[in-house]
């Protein structure tokens, strides 16, 4: 849902953020790219625009030193190449844990994040006990309450979608998360999820107003009993609320790890659909869903275009700014 009219004013020009209530919204910083600023400039962006938030992908440590006293929120990535040596030993957990975390104590840390979209794939069933780990050698280092372990999930883990009340996991996603949403809802974690409805736009362009995936819509699109949905990301969104209330997890709060649009490399990819996109996603976040009123902590995708991606295609075109720092396009956050 829009929040305020803008203008599409064209690529280059100068981002204004207007900062009222914008804490809840980050971006991911890859640096799958070529010519990209150093880190201690990554976060000068970030602060000359007020974002509040990083997502960063491994703990890079130059870039953690580069947090240091900005308060900036971190989530930080636990690499996948890690995951199963994490998982079997407590020590490695430790090493981790003494290597990443415990030399920063001046950065926000707010997640660790155990894996990216690995649930259901063939490192899975290590997710678990490598966050179960990771939580021990935060408690050892008294750090529970400050920092969180989760791990972030796709929308492929919903075997139901439609309506938003009847979403549900998949049968063999629901046998890694259901218990995994237990560890959440122990420690009062959050779940961390990849939302992107530019694909389930493009993946039924026939069945979806593309209004509907833009937050553009006029009115309602889809009525589920007493709530009304007018964009899409809601309605993805408040499926993942139902299906952690269908495996017992209805307390835990789900966190938006990713969310974007491309402005190049595919159908519907364009800087004024990716503009429309993240500014309505911006003043959305601040309102909430239907099922779950309220700020909805939300980081965009990406800082920058990421040109060492393959294949090529929309994931080479994300980035809100170009490798000089200049934004693509104009944004206002109200």
């Amino acid at each position: 849902m829009a929040t305020g009219s803008f203008f599409v004013l064209g690529a280059g020009l100068l981002l204004c953020l207007l900062i009222a209530g914008v804490e809840s919204i980050g971006l991911c910083y890859g640096i799958n790219g070529n010519g990209l600023p150093a880190p201690k400039d990554v976060v000068g962006l970030y602060q000359s625009h007020h974002f509040g938030a990083m997502r960063m992908y491994f703990p890079d440590q130059g870039t953690l030193q580069a947090l240091r006293g900005t308060n900036i929120g971190v989530i930080i990535d636990v690499d996948d190449s890690n995951i199963a040596a994490l998982a079997s030993s407590a020590d490695a957990a430790k090493g981790w844990v003494n290597a990443n975390i415990i030399p920063f104590p001046d950065v926000a840390i707010r997640y660790i994040a155990v894996g990216n979209e690995l649930i259901s794939g063939n490192l899975a069933q290590f997710v678990l006990p490598a966050m179960q780990n990771i939580q021990n050698a935060l408690n050892a280092a008294n750090l529970q309450n400050k920092i969180k372990v989760s791990t972030s999930v796709s929308t492929g883990v919903l075997g139901v979608s439609y309506p938003p009340s009847a979403g549900a996991f998949t049968d063999d996603a629901r046998k890694y998360l259901q218990p995994i949403a237990g560890f959440l809802a122990g420690t009062g974690a959050p779940l961390l999820a990849n939302i992107y409805p530019y694909f389930s736009y493009i993946g039924h362009p026939e069945n979806i107003p593309i209004e509907y995936a833009l937050f553009t819509s006029a009115g309602p699109v889809v009525t589920d009993g007493n709530l009304r949905y007018q964009n899409l990301f809601d309605a993805i969104l408040d499926c993942f609320y139902s299906a952690l209330e269908k495996v017992g997890a209805g307390g835990v709060r789900v966190v938006v790890s990713e969310s974007g649009w491309p402005s190049d490399g595919g159908q519907a990819a364009s800087p004024q659909n990716a503009q429309t996109y993240v500014q309505n996603l911006i003043g959305h976040a601040m309102t909430g869903t239907p099922k779950r009123p309220g700020g909805i902590e939300t980081y965009i995708f990406a800082v920058f275009d990421e040109d060492r991606k393959t294949p090529r295609g929309t994931e080479n075109h994300y980035g809100l700014f170009h490798p000089n720092m200049q934004p693509k396009y104009n944004l206002n956050v109200f």
